[in-house]
């Protein structure tokens, strides 16, 4: 218990932040941020010893991390404290504009009024009860997912790998629910390159890296994988007659920000009806608002048979969502399926409170302007650097792909006060900020990138 002790003394020793009359924190020697005019930005080169220039505190922290924990994360060597807006701070008061948004989380900041009045009114009334009985606030988000979508039905879960593992199962189930004279109905599985759909084994089998299945291997048999946006060779392995269900995310994030086209996804759907297997949507990190439409697949006008969530959800607590036509849910029985903690009520009233907030005309209209701006900040700021290849993407979930490596320039913007991350195959930087993010911001952010990869 000794470094949890000197943790304790290490934190209760920090600055104490004020707030100013607008209730924003003001640390010491924190970067404002929103104060900052682009054109007074500088950049401050990596060097091995900014690079590693933390306090003991951090320091002593990060040890402690290393000594109780599984090393299943490679962690960026900042410490996080507290977050307000699109801001953040790490344990030693520096400031940082969120462009990672908890990977696509956070969509309406940190600390957002509405979100913490729907945690705390909640957290103080009920908070967990299980799915052995019901709950008003449950009820409520499946009501409203179910009015803001395609969905007759609703299965909550508590993660996105949770919420695809359930897709899988209510996929088989399906097909074994309407063959129920077959020995061998259909189970096989159609997933692309560039996937990610989880991190368990069902979840893993779907998704395309390699270095991500190899280590536990064998996995879920039964999933081809084919190449993002051939439709041609989906319809002849569906001819088969042995393919449950599609796999694919009408916008890949972790596989590097890859938009399908109208005709791929319309391909998928025809496909799919033609063979009588089911069309899954993995909107888990491009859904509720990250393109500038509720659902990545509206821009489209093509619908699926099953739809996973997750990210954004909950505002940042853990929820994951199947949402089903009923066709689908018709063959899902007590039992089939379930989970202990997920759907609690504490967790649907802050989701109640993110879906009300983002599934607003105006909201999505200024997700779609700011994320037009930031692209076009980008190709005029980027614009003759030999390094990038493209910037693509919809909303406010852009990729920038470069020709080399994205972790140094992702280091450098850090360094320099913005987070972002990597996608794809390590060399496009990722930008997920926050739905709620300023244009001064955006342009605070682009002016970093720019100034960071021109020092590369």
């Amino acid at each position: 218990m000794a470094h949890l002790q000197s943790l304790n003394t290490i934190h209760s020793s920090l600055p104490i932040p004020s707030k100013n009359n607008k209730g924003l924190f003001i640390k010491p020697h924190a970067v404002k941020i929103s104060s900052c005019l682009v054109s007074d930005v500088t950049t401050k080169p990596i060097t091995a010893a900014n690079s590693t220039s933390v306090s003991n505190a951090s320091k002593e922290l990060m040890e402690a991390d290393k000594s109780v924990m599984v090393g299943t994360y490679a962690r960026t060597p900042v410490v996080l404290e507290r977050g307000i807006g699109c801001k953040v701070y790490d344990l030693d008061g520096k400031e940082y504009l969120d462009m990672a948004a908890g990977i696509a989380v956070n969509s309406l900041g940190h600390a957002d009024p509405d979100w913490l009045k729907a945690v705390n009114d909640q957290a103080s009334t009920l908070a967990h009860v299980s799915n052995v009985f019901y709950s008003v606030p449950q009820v409520k988000l499946a009501q409203r997912l179910i009015e803001c979508s395609f969905a007759d039905r609703v299965f909550f879960s508590n993660s996105g790998t949770e919420a695809n593992e359930a897709a899988i199962k209510f996929s088989r189930k399906y097909h074994r629910h309407g063959h129920p004279n077959s020995t061998n109905p259909p189970t096989e599985f159609i997933a692309f390159s560039n996937s990610f759909h989880g991190r368990t084994l069902g979840a893993l089998a779907l998704t395309s890296k390699e270095q991500y299945r190899a280590p536990f291997e064998p996995i879920m048999p039964g999933v081809t994988f084919v190449e993002y946006g051939n439709v041609e060779e989906v319809a002849r392995l569906v001819k088969k007659g042995n393919v449950a269900a599609v796999f694919v995310e009408p916008l890949q994030g972790e596989g590097g920000i890859h938009s399908a086209t109208k005709e791929f996804l319309s391909g998928l759907r025809s496909v799919c009806d033609d063979a009588v297997a089911l069309l899954v949507f993995d909107e888990v990190q491009c859904g509720l608002g990250r393109t500038g439409h509720l659902w990545a697949h509206e821009a489209y006008g093509i619908y699926p048979d099953i739809m996973t969530l997750a990210k954004p959800l909950a505002g940042g607590l853990p929820i994951g969502v199947v949402l089903t036509t009923q066709k689908v849910a018709s063959a899902i029985n007590p039992g089939d399926h379930g989970s202990t903690f997920a759907g609690s009520p504490l967790v649907c009233n802050a989701a109640l409170a993110v879906v009300n907030k983002i599934n607003t005309p105006s909201f999505l209209s200024d997700v779609a302007k700011k994320g037009n701006h930031l692209k076009e900040l980008l190709a005029k700021k980027l614009k003759g650097n030999t390094h990038v290849k493209e910037i693509r993407g919809a909303g406010l979930i852009v990729g920038i792909e470069l020709d080399m490596p994205a972790a140094e320039l992702v280091d450098a913007c850090r360094e320099n006060g913005v987070l972002v991350l990597t996608a794809g195959k390590g060399n496009v930087v990722r930008l997920v900020p926050p739905l709620v993010i300023s244009m001064e911001e955006l342009e605070f952010g682009a002016e970093v990138i720019s100034n960071c990869l021109a020092a590369l």
